[in-house]
C-alpha cells in the first residue's frame, strides 16, 4: 500500500497480533463470541447493562448481603453510579419501551431512596444522585 507520494503507509507490514496462524483459535474465538453478542437483542444487552450498574450500586449503597455489608459502603461511588444508572436509563427508555424500562425505572428510584437514607446528610429534594435525569425522588 502507498501514499499519494508513493511512500508506503505508515503501518504497511505492520502485523496485528492476530495475524499469524498460531492465533487462528483465537480468531475463531473471536469470531464466533462477535455471532454470539450479534444475536442478542439490544433491550437485552441494554437490561443487563443496567443491572450490572444496579448491582455495584446497591453494594456500594451498603445493600450487599453478608456481614462486611457495612465495609463494601461507599457512598461517593455509590452517587457516580446511580448518576449513571438514572443517565442510561432516562436514554434508553424510550428505545427500549415502558415494558422494560418501568422495573428499571422502579429499581433506579429503590437506590435513589436507600442512598437517601444511607446518607447521614441527605442531598436537597432534587439534588440527590441521578435526580438531574429524574427529578425529585421521595
Amino acid at each position: 500500500m502507498s501514499t499519494p507520494d508513493n511512500n508506503p503507509a505508515p503501518d504497511a507490514g505492520h502485523r496485528h497480533s492476530f495475524d499469524g496462524p498460531e492465533n487462528a483459535g483465537q480468531d475463531q474465538e473471536v469470531l464466533a463470541q462477535m455471532r454470539d453478542i450479534a444475536e442478542v437483542p439490544a433491550v437485552e444487552v441494554i437490561t443487563t447493562a443496567a443491572v450490572h450498574l444496579m448491582s455495584a450500586a446497591a453494594v456500594k449503597c451498603g445493600l450487599a448481603a453478608g456481614e462486611d455489608a457495612e465495609q463494601l459502603k461507599d457512598l461517593d461511588e455509590a452517587r457516580k453510579l446511580i448518576t449513571a444508572l438514572a443517565g442510561f436509563v432516562t436514554a434508553a427508555a424510550p428505545e427500549i419501551g415502558s415494558q422494560h424500562a418501568g422495573p428499571l425505572r422502579d429499581g433506579l428510584r429503590s437506590l435513589q431512596l436507600a442512598f437517601r437514607e444511607a446518607s447521614v446528610l441527605p442531598d436537597a429534594p432534587g439534588h440527590g444522585p441521578g435526580e438531574k435525569f429524574t427529578g425529585p425522588v421521595n
